[in-house]
């Protein structure tokens, strides 16, 4: 078993009440992302910066994963985590052809999941709006697609 194929070795942490009510921030395009926004799919949070390697390594999966299952099942955001200016942060995503929503962090946004240990680092809200796991380090579209098959 791969360590990073189960979300589920770092998950252990399932929370009681649902983070329905968790607004991760304004995106790029201006609109406000929260997870009661998206009741009823799988919601995958990935935090990230433009400087990490691993962080760029795993976008175009993330980006596959969400072309793939934004309409029915699950959706992608980004959560960028750096002092980067505007126009940079596009041009970047731009380059990388990344379609998902992406937001520029604030401090208060850092903590809706909790601390984070490393980037990037991956949540999984279940369409309850309950948040099932955590992955630090890269992750696939193949290992989220397994990850929420295993769940249903």
């Amino acid at each position: 078993m791969k360590p990073s194929y189960i979300l589920i070795a770092t998950l252990l942490f399932c929370l009681s009440a649902p983070l329905a009510a968790a607004v991760l921030g304004t995106d790029l395009n201006g609109k406000e992302q929260n997870l009661a926004g998206y009741k009823g799919k799988w919601v995958v949070v990935n935090y990230w910066a433009t400087w990490c390697p691993p962080c760029i390594k795993e976008l175009p999966e993330l980006e596959r994963f969400h072309n793939t299952h934004k309409a029915e099942r699950a959706v992608v955001v980004g959560m960028n985590m750096e002092k980067i200016s505007e126009e940079r942060l596009r041009s970047f995503l731009a380059k990388r052809q990344v379609s998902f929503p992406i937001v520029p962090t604030k401090p208060s946004s850092r903590s809706v999941f909790g601390k984070l240990g490393g980037m990037p680092t991956t949540y999984l809200v279940n369409p309850e709006g309950r948040l099932v796991a955590k992955q630090e380090g890269g992750i696939t579209a193949e290992e989220l697609e397994g990850f929420i098959t295993n769940q249903q």
